[in-house]
Formats: structure tokens, C-alpha cells, sequence
């Protein structure tokens, strides 16, 4: 953050703490998403060092926050205004910098030794699969014979349950095979504990569907 008139230190910590919680946003003019006001959630914000106008923190945000307009904000609040100078995100989800960090050149050669030696290795410890990235989901497995179903768009009835983690009605969930296989996104039409107590209906109501048709076979019911 670039303050564009100095401030008092103490005035400057104290403003980045009382932005810590609930806070309502209206996205930048020059932004993906439609301007309106909506409400995130900051979860900390720590200053990290501080040179001259110029002060280096780190947060850590809900998803859908603007790092650039809780600067712009944060600059009104203190009277003296500021702008986002740089930005470095350091965790998404279960993600972090630790967490298999390649170079574009590692990503280069697994390719090459993917496309011409029929190497996988290299490119498969570079990219990491969408199963890791999106750990943090509660999960549902699903019966091989109802994979198919789900991969054509249709919702995840039941009988199609295998197992299921601890989840609410509402909830965004990850679909998957047994073998841990992400199948596609939904939404909970029942909680876990309604289906494990028995529920019949329509357990999760699929939204986007990841796995290609035809990955599992298609379930013939016997007549």
C-alpha cells in the first residue's frame, strides 16, 4: 500500500485492524463482477514493514475480496489516500508457496518429455491435479454405476451415496468416484446426516460438472 500523505504509525495499525471482520465492498469499475455492494469477510491483516509512505502487509481474505479497493478504503478512512502499488498472493485454499512450487522452465521440460518420450513424471510433479486444489470441499462418493448420470448434468439422487463427510444443506460439495476422482461441483439438497438417517430424494443438485462423459461407463438398468 502507497499512502499518498504520511500518516501516524500507530493511526495506520489501528485503521488496518478495524478492517479485520465483516466489511461491505463495492467492486472496482475495472473488475469481472457486477457493481454492486456485497459483504466479505477479512480474516487478518498484519503489518509487516513500513518505509516511508510505502507499507507491506499481509491479509488474509474471503474469496471475491479486492485487495486494491480495501487499500483505496483503507486510504479514505486515514484522510489521506493511497493505492495498491503491488500485490502477491501467497495461499489459495490449501495452497501455498510451499506447497510444489515450479518454475515456467520445469513446466517446459515436463511437457517436452511428456510430448516426445512419453514422460509423464516431470509434467505430473508440476501440475498439481484439481483433486488437491480443491481439498478444502466437503466431499460425497458416488457409485460407479451413477458416475455416468452425473457427468450428463443430471442431479445425485440417493442411491447413488456411497459415503459422504459432514455437510449442511446449501453447502457447495465435491462429487467423487471412489478412487478419489472429482466428478463435478453441486450444491447440497440434503445434509449429510439427513442421508445417512435414511432420506430419499435428490442428495446433491450438480451446478458443473468436471469429469468427460464417458469416463465411466453408462449404468444399464437390468429389466
Amino acid at each position: 500500500m502507497h499512502l499518498h500523505k504520511n500518516v501516524d504509525e500507530q493511526l495506520l495499525r489501528d485503521t488496518l485492524k478495524s478492517f479485520v471482520g465483516k466489511i461491505t465492498q463495492l467492486p472496482p469499475v475495472r473488475s469481472n463482477v457486477k457493481r454492486q455492494y456485497r459483504e466479505r469477510e477479512i480474516y487478518y491483516a498484519d503489518i509487516i514493514d513500513i518505509e516511508d509512505r510505502d507499507v507491506l502487509f499481509k491479509a488474509g481474505v474471503e474469496s471475491g475480496t479486492y485487495i486494491r479497493k480495501l487499500v483505496h478504503d483503507m486510504g479514505e478512512k486515514l484522510g489521506v489516500g493511497a493505492h495498491m502499488s503491488d500485490l502477491r498472493r501467497t495461499k489459495v485454499s490449501s495452497l501455498t508457496e510451499d506447497s510444489g512450487l515450479v518454475t515456467l522452465q520445469d513446466l517446459e521440460d515436463g511437457m517436452y518429455f511428456y510430448r516426445n518420450e512419453n514422460d509423464p513424471r516431470l509434467l505430473s510433479r508440476s501440475i498439481q491435479s484439481i483433486e488437491v486444489a480443491l481439498d478444502f470441499l466437503p466431499k460425497i462418493f458416488v457409485s460407479d454405476t451413477a458416475v455416468d448420470t452425473v457427468c450428463h448434468g443430471s442431479p445425485l439422487a440417493v442411491p447413488g451415496v456411497v459415503k459422504v463427510n459432514k455437510f449442511e444443506k446449501g453447502q457447495l460439495i465435491g462429487m467423487f468416484t471412489l478412487k478419489g476422482e472429482l466428478i463435478a461441483l453441486g450444491s447440497a439438497e440434503l445434509a449429510s446426516d439427513d442421508i445417512l438417517k435414511g432420506a430419499k430424494g435428490i442428495a446433491i443438485k450438480t451446478d458443473s460438472v468436471i469429469m468427460s462423459i464417458g469416463t465411466y461407463p453408462r449404468y444399464i438398468k437390468k429389466t
